[in-house]
């Protein structure tokens, strides 16, 4: 099996206070798994519109891989509202390019070389680059060293109960934080059990490899069947939140893929999102110190 580590989704610009910068989670995903190292590619698609142009151009600048192709609907947008403490809220844009990723032949080959995948509910929100999901997840090698990871994102009410359990079928690691766990609870009926019993229901049902659990500045878990790690969040100075999930995830698989130990992927995904958190937008240039750790 080649090593291709892949973020498939939504592509889009987030526009902050101090103006548009990169985003969306498979392309934070994919950015942050390239600087550690591993050959990776941003997989959605972008609009025939100037926004989609530069998408394209800003990824080429960082020397990210993609397959982005230009579809006859606008660019993704997200209007992003920062509170006191830096954490975003999210006004996503609908009828947008992303929501049309078509299922081609490019992505076919891709698939049948992808070693690890990370997708999420959000981009699933279309029929369309739903079953193009679906058709990648379910085209790549079945050698049982594969990585199927679920981010899953909840955004706006844009998911369904079916869409998450079909999900969680199709991945075999689960990254979850303590809001959404929340929800899925309530939505699942799992109501009044605390947060770590919810979690080994969940990595059981589903037969999961791994369960991720962030919790925010209350640290974070790695249940994997019969064992737990967890990190204490480490406190710093916070410009903004956004991104800061998707660093983690990125460097928690590339470390594995490199020969990590799950403690050791842990320890160092805290390090990174926590290094994200103090930097503005969701791509920041890594210390090269983080990527000699993930060796």
């Amino acid at each position: 099996m080649d090593n291709i580590v892949v973020g498939i989704g939504e592509a889009l610009w987030d526009v902050l206070p101090d103006g548009k910068k990169l985003g969306g989670a498979p392309a934070n995903f994919a950015y942050h798994v390239s600087q550690l190292g591993l050959e990776s590619c941003a997989v959605s698609a972008v609009g025939e519109d100037e926004l989609g142009e530069e998408f394209i151009e800003s990824l080429n600048a960082k020397r990210l891989k993609h397959i982005l192709p230009k579809v006859a609907y606008p660019t993704g947008t997200v209007q992003v509202t920062l509170d006191a403490g830096g954490v975003p809220q999210y006004e996503i844009k609908e009828e947008v390019a992303w929501d049309n990723i078509p299922f081609t032949d490019e992505l076919r080959e891709l698939a049948l070389h992808t070693r690890a995948v990370c997708f999420g509910s959000l981009a699933q929100r279309s029929e369309v680059s739903r079953n193009t999901i679906n058709s990648f997840l379910d085209m790549m090698p079945r050698t049982g060293q594969e990585l199927k990871i679920f981010d899953i994102n909840l955004r706006q009410g844009f998911y369904t109960k079916e869409i998450l359990c079909q999900s969680m079928q199709k991945c075999n690691i689960l990254k979850i934080n303590d809001e959404e766990l929340v929800a899925i609870s309530r939505m699942f009926g799992y109501p009044g059990i605390d947060l770590q019993d919810k979690c080994w229901i969940l990595l059981g049902k589903y037969n999961l490899k791994m369960l991720i659990l962030t919790c925010g500045i209350n640290g974070s878990y790695v249940f994997t069947p019969g064992h737990i790690s967890f990190v204490e969040t480490p406190k710093v100075v916070v410009a903004d939140t956004v991104g800061a999930g998707d660093s983690f995830t990125a460097t928690f698989i590339a470390a594995l893929l490199r020969g990590k130990n799950v403690r050791q992927a842990h320890e160092l995904a805290v390090q990174v999102s926590a290094y994200v958190c103090t930097q503005n937008g969701a791509m920041p240039l890594l210390p090269e110190t983080f990527l000699s750790e993930s060796v």
